[in-house]
């Protein structure tokens, strides 16, 4: 069947600190194959990071401590093709030819789907998917910028961290914002010069419309006269 690939990029320091709340209150992904060239990785190749049932009440910095958590550039691994790197088989490779392969997997991935939007610009993303599917939603996007992540208060040190715990969802994050604004802009060009080739289409119909006319008003007239005199 036809499908189409759509996804949603986050901001990634707001979408790790996201998590990190929706992990607190209880939430795990044990149900979660990671599937990956026919198989799930095993627990040496992916181990957990809390003993238990889940992970709730796990501070910041517990869930920042923890260096096999999946939460880290969980956009790339997800939007990569993760057996060309051997699956989550660490030794497969050095960790510096990996992260090059999985971060230019995602950029690939990522510009071939149908639609990708922005988590930060609803209503560009918005207009850019109605362009591309060719379809107009019943109500704006709204705008959402209190959210669960922007009400954890952290420092410029914290900050930090998760961005080089995410340095690839940065560089994922940098690359698709430059690509969507180029798009956005690109079809704003293309809508303004299709609705300028249609305002001179319509005043072009409008000219000669008013050419067809103007005989028929001389003519008209020109019978009237004669009407006129004939009877005089």
């Amino acid at each position: 069947r036809n499908f189409y690939y759509i996804t949603m990029l986050r901001d990634p320091v707001s979408r790790y600190l996201s998590e990190w709340k929706h992990v607190q209150r209880g939430a795990t992904w044990k149900t979660s194959l990671h599937m990956c060239d026919g198989r799930s990785p095993t627990p040496d190749e992916l181990p957990t990071c809390y003993e238990g049932d889940d992970w709730s009440g796990v501070s910041l910095q517990e869930f920042m401590d923890c260096s096999y958590n999946l939460a880290n550039n969980r956009q790339v691994r997800m939007l990569a093709d993760l057996s060309l790197v051997g699956c989550y088989n660490l030794t497969f490779m050095n960790e510096s030819e990996r992260n090059t392969i999985l971060l230019q997997s995602a950029k690939n991935n990522l510009k071939n789907m149908a639609f990708f939007g922005l988590t930060e610009f609803q209503r560009k993303t918005q207009y850019l998917f109605e362009r591309t599917f060719n379809l107009k939603f019943i109500s704006p996007f709204t705008q959402f910028n209190v959210t669960r992540a922007s009400n954890v208060d952290i420092g410029e040190d914290v900050r930090q961290r998760i961005e080089e715990l995410n340095f690839l969802d940065v560089q994922l994050y940098e690359y698709a914002k430059d690509l969507f604004l180029q798009r956005f802009q690109y079809s704003k060009q293309e809508e303004h010069q299709k609705n300028r080739l249609k305002r001179r289409e319509e005043r072009r119909l409008l000219r000669e419309q008013r050419a067809h006319q103007w005989p028929r008003e001389e003519a008209a007239e020109a019978t009237v006269t004669e009407d006129y005199n004939s009877q005089v």
